[in-house]
């Protein structure tokens, strides 16, 4: 993707930081942050509150892509006032980039959610598609149909809307990514819980090339999984990540002692426990194509990127 003009709302964060370092050297990027201090070589930084409209509703004039990663990261203890915070920063981001649309003489061409493959139930030997899946009501899928929903009823005639429920996003940018390499690093790299749990994933530069595959598709519309057609247990996935980066071996980490961790760090453990089954049908069905399927792939990709004191203690 080339000469485009790009904005990316709630860009600061990893996924966005990773767009920009993927999109950067050949478009226009606008990132709409709520920091007024972030900043990324290959992009401009523009604040907005994520709430009301102001001067940034202007850089969505003649944009080719909008996409939104607006929201308060779920990694953190389930408060009543942080679910209200969850909830609020999706919704309330969602509506406004509606309304600025709608406000534009030249409005965008296309405008992907970015939503959760969390959205499906947990399940252990199910795959979950766009199609064939399981939908219950706990409170992290109470916030993606939520989400879906504001983001389903915006009318924007001149626009082309896509939701894309991400999975984990493995990267060298940092994300969850680095939490799993320190395990592995200080030797705690064993299965998480009994290491049943599917663990569906995907690498950043894929949730990149799947965002230009939608830009550039017009038939694209609605909901596609993004997540790697090659998920695994939670066991199986630790044991390739310590093969890659040179553990031999890694203290399992039984379900009470993820609890205790959880506490001590302020977040939840469905975020290491839950089964998460999910399968790329649609995207592959209509001709996208993943650079990196596999764990091994895209575990070694990563690695090619960082020093070895990020993955060993010596």
């Amino acid at each position: 993707m080339k000469n485009k003009k790009i904005v990316i709302a709630g860009g600061s964060g990893f996924i966005g930081h990773a767009l920009c370092d993927e999109w950067g050297k050949h478009n226009q990027i606008i990132v709409l942050s709520r920091q007024k201090n972030y900043k990324h070589p290959l992009a401009e930084t523009v604040y907005w509150d994520g709430q009301t409209l102001g001067i940034w509703q202007q850089q969505l004039e003649d944009c080719d892509l909008l996409v939104n990663l607006a929201g308060k990261s779920v990694n953190c203890r389930y408060t009543p006032a942080n679910k209200k915070a969850i909830f609020d920063s999706r919704t309330d981001a969602v509506t406004v980039l509606g309304a600025a649309i709608q406000a534009c003489q030249n409005p965008p061409k296309v405008f992907i959610n970015a939503a959760s493959a969390t959205i499906y139930a947990h399940s252990l030997n199910q795959p979950m598609t766009e199609s064939q899946h399981e939908i219950k009501n706990d409170f992290s899928v109470q916030v993606c149909k939520k989400w879906e929903a504001c983001f389903t009823s915006l009318q924007l005639p001149g626009t082309r809307k896509v939701i894309l429920r991400i999975a984990v996003t493995f990267g060298r940018q940092g994300g969850v990514f680095g939490y799993y390499l320190n395990l592995v690093k200080c030797g705690l790299g064993g299965k998480q819980g009994n290491g049943e749990q599917m663990f569906s994933w995907v690498h950043a530069r894929d949730v990149a090339r799947m965002m230009e595959w939608v830009y550039e598709t017009p038939t694209c519309q609605g909901v596609y999984n993004c997540a790697a057609p090659y998920p695994e247990r939670n066991r199986d996935m630790m044991k390739t990540l310590r093969a890659v980066f040179g553990h031999k071996f890694g203290f399992p980490l039984p379900t009470w002692t993820l609890k205790i961790g959880a506490f001590i760090i302020g977040t939840e453990t469905e975020l290491l426990l839950k089964s998460r089954y999910v399968l790329p049908k649609r995207a592959m069905q209509e001709g996208f194509k993943f650079q990196f399927p596999a764990a091994r792939a895209a575990f070694e990709n990563i690695k090619q990127s960082l020093p070895r004191s990020k993955y060993h203690l010596f």
